[in-house]
């Protein structure tokens, strides 16, 4: 019988409790309504660590509780729901969707993996960079979904040929499962679609504060932190934690050469997917370019996106046989939480800015002399072990109209703050529990939680001093 965990029933209740307690506690310097904001985000927060009901389901309460203690009206709040950014997000899954219902992605993959060689060493390498490449397009929990079949067949068939399964071997299984779980983490960082903190903390500027980053800046930034990462996460993996010295397989390359060979040469389907991905992604790093050049277009991010994901639904694969790329039932795979807990996350953030809580943060902070470096820094290790024990899309829906608040106060860029803090977010390297990727690998059986926990705070303080650099001395090139 299936017992439900203790923690869940205590947060169940905690939650509504937190809110009632703090909803009638008298603060001096919080009107009713900033209570009222302040009382909902504690019961959000409760139930998105307990996860005492489903993530998403927690991100609709700002729908009944704002109206309800005049907050803000109902279509207000219900406009976050429907944000530019849910929807530049609902077009990238679709795209990704296309790319897995033909199978282009498996491909992709294993076209990365071929090309990097046959060692053990480049075998996990290859893994990587094939994992982190499709992060940056598809959702990291879809990159490892589609790269574990293809390592574990990797894996059991260069283990099985070796006569004894060794410490190399155990560790050359440990080096791709790990290798899979935080490329997947690292690689969405480079893109604004890759992640989904990424959309909320854009939304976030674009809603409260009127500043756009289009895809090619963030790029500028992510790209070079997400190589750099996959890189460090190499090294210490192959290097420092599990060595494979002395390993040699003499398989692997055919296993990856049958896999292509049961897929068969690329297909007219293939070809279709690939040419809508192609222009969608061309269109989103030249649309400042082609904007200048046509003032009447306003092209975005979001439209791009939708065009995209329309593509896919209309235009027709065989116009005679009526066979299309997509069809509205394969939207049933489609990750519809995520989009509701981004609705939720910029209410929240809507709540706490018309209330006045991100200026009285503001105003606390300008009082108190803080150094601005130490500050930063605090708030970067915050958000990265917080983001270990609970969602990263919910803490940074929480946290990034406070770190906004925070810069204001400290006078410096919002952008310099919150776009390491909100980078912060995807670097959860230590526990399963703590991102989709995480826990797919572990669910393999290949690892034990005090090995990816070793190995996780190693890279976790790596992060740490990486985007405190970037906060000091790359953003400011950049912004």
């Amino acid at each position: 019988m299936h017992t439900h965990p203790l923690s869940k029933k205590i947060g169940l209740f905690i939650g509504p409790l937190l809110f009632i307690t703090i909803l009638n506690f008298p603060f001096d310097t919080l009107s009713f309504k900033a209570t009222a904001v302040l009382a909902s985000a504690c019961w959000m927060v409760s139930w998105w660590i307990s996860e005492a009901v489903s993530i998403s389901v927690t991100a609709l309460l700002p729908l009944i509780i704002f109206p309800l203690t005049g907050v803000m009206a109902v279509n207000d709040v219900g406009a976050n729901y429907g944000s530019s950014i849910v929807f530049l997000f609902f077009g990238g899954f679709v795209l990704a969707l296309g790319l897995e219902k033909v199978n282009l992605h498996r491909r992709i993959a294993l076209t990365i993996i071929k090309k990097t060689g046959t060692s053990p060493n480049k075998v996990i390498l290859g893994f990587m960079i094939a994992t982190a490449f499709m992060s940056m397009w598809i959702s990291n929990t879809a990159s490892t979904v589609v790269m574990l079949p293809i390592a574990l067949s990797v894996i059991n068939l260069l283990i099985d040929q070796q006569e004894s399964s060794t410490k190399q071997t155990r560790n050359f299984a440990l080096s791709v499962m790990l290798g899979i779980a935080f490329s997947a983490n690292a690689g969405g960082i480079a893109t604004v679609i890759g992640t989904p903190p990424n959309s909320v903390l854009i939304g976030l500027l674009e809603n409260e504060y009127q500043i756009q980053i289009s895809f090619v800046k963030w790029m500028a930034i992510g790209l070079p932190f997400a190589i750099v990462m996959i890189t460090i996460i190499y090294l210490v993996l192959v290097y420092g934690m599990f060595s494979t010295k002395g390993l040699q397989f003499s398989a692997s390359q055919e296993v990856i050469d049958d896999e292509l060979e049961k897929l068969g040469p690329i297909k007219p389907k293939e070809k279709q997917v690939l040419w809508v991905f192609g222009i969608v992604v061309s269109l989103w790093i030249f649309r400042t370019l082609i904007n200048s050049v046509f003032p009447g277009l306003r092209l975005s991010d979001t439209v791009i996106s939708i065009f995209g994901a329309l593509a896919l639904f209309a235009i027709p694969f065989d116009l005679k046989k009526g066979d299309f790329i997509l069809e509205w039932k394969d939207t049933q795979k489609l990750s519809w939480g995520i989009l509701i807990l981004f609705g939720g996350g910029l209410a929240l953030a809507k709540g706490m800015s018309t209330t006045g809580i991100v200026s009285l943060i503001t105003t606390y902070i300008a009082d108190g002399n803080f150094s601005i470096l130490l500050t930063a820094s605090f708030l970067i290790i915050l958000m990265l072990f917080m983001t270990e024990l609970m969602s990263n899309v919910a803490l940074v829906a929480v946290l990034a109209p406070v770190v906004a608040g925070i810069a204001l106060g400290l006078e410096i860029p919002l952008l310099y703050l919150l776009i390491p803090v909100t980078m912060a977010s995807s670097c959860a390297f230590m526990l399963p529990m703590a991102t989709p990727p995480n826990a797919i690998v572990f669910a393999s059986g290949f690892i034990k939680v005090h090995e990816m926990a070793r190995v996780g705070i190693i890279i976790n303080c790596i992060a740490v001093v990486l985007l405190i650099a970037i906060f000091k001395y790359v953003l400011p090139l950049i912004f």
